[in-house]
């Protein structure tokens, strides 16, 4: 018997297509474009059937970018918000109706045939993971989600894209390493900047050498906010919101639009402040041209004086340091009191980079044509191509889980030195924090609301 077709489906999707072949129940033969609905779309062992979870505004940000990508097709969308605006004013509109609707139309305008019936719609991600007919999952939830979502993708065959920080917890970092290498996964974290020229062409001058041996880095972050982000007061949740499912494994705080789109992250239950927002991001580059990403800190001190916030509904730290040092005498201080980016300092000079721009003590590393030398890092020029690519050609993408997982994981351990109010010696190759059973204890105990299963 023939597959189902589901109402999004062309004739035929790769993965069956891909499942057939190998079980011998196809023919590997060339299957002619008209079968997907026009002539110009790629063949079936080349398309890649993507659904979406989490269409908020990174989320509908990555759906438009995949859509637009060669080779692809969204076949599916999650959310648990059917419909919502950031703001009604801007009249940007998001959730899982207006991202059906964005697929619908932007396909309907590139299917010349009249034969594609449109996007489905999940609010579980449980269903839309268990789907046949998708290759993978991109996931764009709150950090809390984050895990539960990508593991429920990896059990059932698919590969992920996922947002940074990998994960909301330590310990979920780990399932989800343990996880890839199970499924022989592609997984890429959304750490972008790993994908830009700038930040790779700065890393390579670190790493050959050009401002002498390394010293110092500095890792700025935003400052969290004081007060409340939007409107503070405790309601009852909009209409066609599941609130409780969006709570999920966490607590199940009082619904305020403070503590919900945009700036749930600044309450821990959801996130973890502008620390777990851009640690992914800049410290990701810093580890990058430092060349631990793959390893860590050996000690790990934010004891003493982080500010917090006057508005009660958040939780996460205003001003912030966390004082690493690293096997080789490299000390670093990821702060909201640096200059947001990163900053090298070696004996010979400094680097600084960021989104804005870069500088140096030597303005000659940034002239055009300026050769960094022979340490040559992963280059990808595209984040998103680059995780199509790995899930045709299976090799690993420029930002896999166990690096991503690595360079959020002083922000973690930043966190459990402030709770307990003393320094952290770190063993990076157990991941273990020496002789301290209850900063160890704390660190790998996953605390899930109700029927939610760790």
């Amino acid at each position: 018997m023939p597959p189902r077709m589901t109402t999004n489906t062309f004739k035929i999707t790769r993965r069956r297509f891909i499942k057939n072949v190998v079980a011998g129940t196809l023919a590997p033969t060339i299957i002619p474009s008209t079968a997907w609905g026009e002539d110009t779309t790629p063949p079936p062992s080349e398309r890649i059937a993507i659904g979406v979870v989490g269409l908020g505004g990174m989320g509908t940000g990555h759906l438009v970018n995949f859509m637009q990508a060669e080779g692809t097709h969204i076949v599916a969308v999650c959310d648990v918000d059917k419909d919502h605006y950031r703001d009604k004013n801007e009249g940007r509109r998001f959730g899982r109706d207006a991202a059906k609707e964005r697929v619908e139309a932007y396909y309907s305008d590139q299917v010349r045939s009249g034969t594609y019936e449109g996007c489905d719609t999940h609010s579980d991600y449980r269903e839309l993971c268990a789907r046949d007919d998708i290759d993978a999952v991109v996931i764009a939830t709150p950090d809390h989600w984050h895990a539960l979502c990508t593991l429920e993708a990896l059990r059932n065959g698919k590969d992920v894209y996922c947002e940074k920080p990998v994960t909301h917890l330590f310990h979920e970092g780990q399932q989800v390493i343990k996880e890839v290498e199970k499924r022989n996964a592609i997984f890429q974290t959304g750490s972008q900047q790993r994908s830009n020229a700038s930040f790779r062409h700065c890393v390579e001058l670190v790493r050959n050498g050009h401002i002498g041996n390394l010293v110092r880095v500095e890792v700025g972050l935003p400052s969290g906010p004081n007060e409340a982000e939007g409107d503070s007061e405790v309601t009852s949740p909009p209409a066609g919101l599941d609130y409780d499912f969006w709570c999920g494994p966490s607590e199940k705080l009082p619904y305020m639009r403070a503590r919900h789109h945009r700036w749930w992250r600044f309450h821990s239950a959801y996130g973890g402040g502008n620390i777990m927002d851009w640690i992914g991001h800049h410290n990701d580059i810093a580890h990058w041209g430092m060349g631990v990403e793959r390893s860590g800190p050996i000690e790990v001190d934010a004891s003493g004086e982080w500010t917090w916030p006057e508005f009660s509904g958040y939780d996460t730290p205003v001003d912030y340091e966390i004082r690493c040092r690293y096997a080789d005498g490299v000390t670093s201080s990821i702060s909201s009191s640096n200059r947001q980016g990163v900053k090298w300092i070696g004996e010979a000079g400094w680097i600084w980079v960021d989104r804005k721009g870069r500088e140096s003590s030597n303005p000659a590393l940034f002239v055009e044509g300026f050769e960094t030398g022979p340490i040559k890092v992963y280059n990808s020029s595209n984040h998103m191509e680059n995780f199509l690519q790995g899930i045709r050609s299976r090799e690993e993408c420029i930002a896999p889980a166990d690096i991503g997982h690595r360079s959020i994981s002083p922000g973690h351990l930043g966190y459990l030195s402030q709770q307990l109010d003393r320094k952290l010696q770190w063993d990076s190759t157990k991941e273990m924090v020496v002789h301290d059973k209850e900063a160890n204890k704390l660190l790998t105990t996953t605390k899930y609301r109700d029927s939610w299963n760790g």
